[in-house]
């Protein structure tokens, strides 16, 4: 975390309770002329601790000190007016002033240090989250990256959504999952995934092999995470994406994950995959999986989504609907986009989402002229099954 944009946000606080300041300060003011005022029968010394007890609620121990010292004062000053500071009942309104006030410092003193200790821990949740979930560049090769990520948990930053990306010797490759959970429980099968993807993406020359190797990481160290009786219940769906430096022809291997949308000119199609079952539940080997082709033209822009997504539900309980929200903003840049579809997302859902979501856009920097595709089933022998669409020569 940047040290001064955290010194910034401590400043903002202490500055906002110097402004409120004023209101107990002016309510003490104000009680101690008014009870000058009305007759003597009636006392309003007492209702002064009202103002620490308001201070207490915006300011640090200090500021609360102060305004309950001049509380004390004020109820002495009362006293003194009337020429009864030394009877017995002020004296007692002035003693029990003074503990209530002390009172209300030390939970004030007690809520800060709890404060600070929150902070540092927050500090380092956040650090960690990010050593886990690294940002991804703007730009990698000729192609922008946008992504975003919503925790369902408050004060998460990360949880059983995933993705990463990482340049390779012909192109570029792009993971996004969802392990099985939300929120913080489920990062150690987040941080499993993303850290083989990172280390496996680099070593294998082709998505079925990479799918098996994630595969093969996860059912090898799944039963270091948690109870061997919940072993089964523990899987993971992954999208995995290859896009390479020449050509149009981009790669996709799903394992149970929900397929990708490619937004063109006020448009949003839903790339057809064959997914393969998630990985945890005994998937299959390399030889089994199918990798889908299709055409990822300039101009075009791909949206990986996890299902937090498209099942987050409103009011009426209707899921939100993706594929015509993201048409509306096909022509936009990356983060446009998925700036576009966080506010659109949140509005549909009331603000507050119920599971973990995570979208990741992609778009070619360079914007050539477009081919115009026409639909064709491919298949393409070699290491597994390849289909897909692809525009004519």
């Amino acid at each position: 975390m940047d040290v001064r944009r955290y010194a910034a946000g401590v400043r903002q606080p202490w500055q906002s309770s110097h402004a409120l300041l004023v209101i107990p300060i002016v309510l003490i003011v104000v009680i101690t002329v008014v009870d000058q005022l009305v007759p003597a029968d009636i006392h309003l010394g007492p209702l002064l601790v009202i103002a620490p007890a308001i201070t207490a609620s915006f300011a640090d121990a200090w500021l609360t000190g102060l305004v309950g010292f001049l509380a004390v004062g004020a109820q002495a000053y009362i006293g003194w007016h009337f020429g009864v500071l030394f009877s017995r009942n002020v004296l007692v309104q002035i003693l029990a002033l003074a503990v209530l006030s002390a009172m209300t410092v030390f939970f004030c003193v007690v809520r800060d240090r709890r404060v600070r200790q929150l902070a540092q821990v927050r500090m380092v949740a956040e650090a960690a989250q990010h050593v886990l979930l690294w940002p991804l560049p703007e730009q990698i090769g000729s192609m922008k990256i946008a992504c975003l990520y919503m925790a369902a948990e408050a004060e998460a930053q990360i949880g059983g959504d995933l993705y990463a990306a990482t340049p390779t010797d012909n192109g570029v490759r792009v993971m996004i999952g969802d392990v099985r959970g939300k929120g913080l429980s489920a990062i150690g099968e987040a941080a499993l995934l993303i850290g083989a993807f990172r280390e496996a993406a680099h070593h294998h020359t082709s998505l079925p092999d990479l799918a098996d190797s994630l595969e093969r990481s996860v059912a090898r160290n799944l039963p270091d995470l948690g109870p061997e009786e919940h072993l089964g219940e523990r899987f993971a769906t992954v999208m995995l994406v290859e896009i390479p430096d020449e050509g149009h022809v981009t790669r996709i291997l799903s394992c149970g994950h929900p397929p990708p949308l490619l937004l063109g000119p006020g448009s949003a199609v839903t790339v057809p995959v064959h997914p393969a079952p998630p990985l945890g539940i005994h998937g299959p080997t390399a030889k089994e999986y199918t990798v889908d082709v299709f055409a990822f033209e300039p101009g075009d822009t791909l949206l990986l989504y996890t299902d937090g997504v498209i099942e987050a539900r409103d009011a009426g309980r209707a899921f939100y609907p993706l594929a015509d929200r993201a048409a509306q903003w096909a022509g936009s840049s990356p983060e446009e986009l998925l700036h576009h579809i966080r506010r659109d997302l949140l509005d549909h859902v009331g603000g507050c989402l119920d599971d973990d979501a995570a979208l990741i856009a992609l778009c070619h920097a360079s914007s050539t002229h477009r081919t115009h595709r026409h639909g064709a089933d491919l298949h393409v022998g070699g290491f597994g099954q390849q289909h897909g669409v692809l525009p004519p020569e």
